[in-house]
């Protein structure tokens, strides 16, 4: 019988495993060209707005595959609701047979979402971070902070939000845990303090500008997961020493690299991606002078990581 296991025994099993670790080993093994990873599947929904994002691919001679439906439909905060959801289904590899169903509610989306920013950051930001930007109050916007902790030796956090409610929120949740918590509703604020500035949200026009971007800064985003998102001004991508594709074949239809590129403001022969600067020191920042931008606009190899440890951990395995 196959096994299906909750959001609360899902959690309970991450605290065995390593997310960073994790993902970082998926994103090599997908620039080596070990991964299978079929197209996105999606849905777009206007009235109310939302997306649901099918994604789903194997590591060749792993022993499983998967794959994950996860949602977002951001106008339910106005209705109490969560503004995501989803699960993942992981099948066993040589037989096809089902091997559980994770009901993360769209959970471990964001653990490999955050998990993915820690290890961006871990090459490409500035050796000294002054302060981080955060630019997004939700969820996202608090996981990614409390990824970077083992990563980035900083406290001092500068956030934007869509309105104060939501910023004060943010800061009684995040201050306890040890952070220093400075809000702002005007998003050019964050460029204009921080050095490593993270984009977690899902606008479709820009948030911040080219010449608002000071020398040395890195900007990790990852809320354009859509053709219609865009958090960045492209010419930003175009100032960049380094602009960095968890997937280049999938940044090209999507996420800010896309848009960059429709703009004409940068090529394809301009990009590197994302598990090839983990394995080469080459293509990491080699200055505290340098601009660099990681677009990740989430790879299913993600998926199959944070799933295949999550199933492991739960059936008392060694991760």
């Amino acid at each position: 019988m196959t096994k299906i296991f909750n959001l609360s025994q899902i959690k309970e099993a991450l605290k065995n495993i390593d997310p960073i670790q994790a993902i970082e080993k998926g994103f090599i093994a997908y620039s080596q060209g070990k991964v299978v990873v079929p197209p996105v599947g999606e849905m777009i929904f206007k009235h109310p707005p939302g997306d649901v994002h099918i994604k789903y691919g194997y590591i060749i001679g792993d022993e499983y595959y998967v794959i994950k439906i996860a949602s977002g439909f951001y106008e339910n905060i106005k209705s109490n609701l969560l503004t995501s959801s989803g699960l993942m289904l992981v099948f066993k590899q040589k037989t096809g047979e089902v091997a559980c169903i994770l009901l993360d509610e769209g959970y471990l989306t964001n653990v490999r979402t955050a998990a993915a920013g820690a290890v961006v950051a871990k090459y490409l930001a500035p050796k000294v971070v002054h302060k981080i930007g955060i630019i997004g109050a939700g969820a996202q916007g608090r996981m990614q902070l409390e990824s970077l902790k083992s990563i980035i030796n900083c406290n001092d956090v500068f956030v934007w939000g869509i309105n104060r409610q939501e910023l004060d929120a943010y800061k009684e949740e995040m201050e306890p845990q040890g952070y220093n918590i400075q809000t702002t509703l005007e998003a050019e604020n964050i460029a204009a303090a921080c050095n490593l500035i993270v984009m977690a949200t899902p606008s479709k026009s820009p948030l911040l500008m080219a010449d608002k971007i000071r020398e040395g800064t890195h900007i990790t985003a990852m809320g354009s997961d859509t053709p219609e998102k865009n958090e960045l001004d492209p010419e930003i991508l175009q100032k960049a020493d380094i602009v960095v594709a968890d997937s280049i074949s999938q940044c090209l239809s999507r996420g800010e690299i896309f848009q960059a590129i429709k703009a004409v403001k940068i090529k394809k022969e301009n990009l590197v991606e994302l598990g090839n600067v983990i394995i080469d020191k080459k293509l990491q920042r080699s200055s505290d002078e340098q601009i660099t931008i990681a677009d990740l606009t989430g790879v299913a190899v993600q998926d199959i990581q944070i799933a295949k440890a999550v199933y492991e951990a739960l059936l008392g395995k060694k991760i």
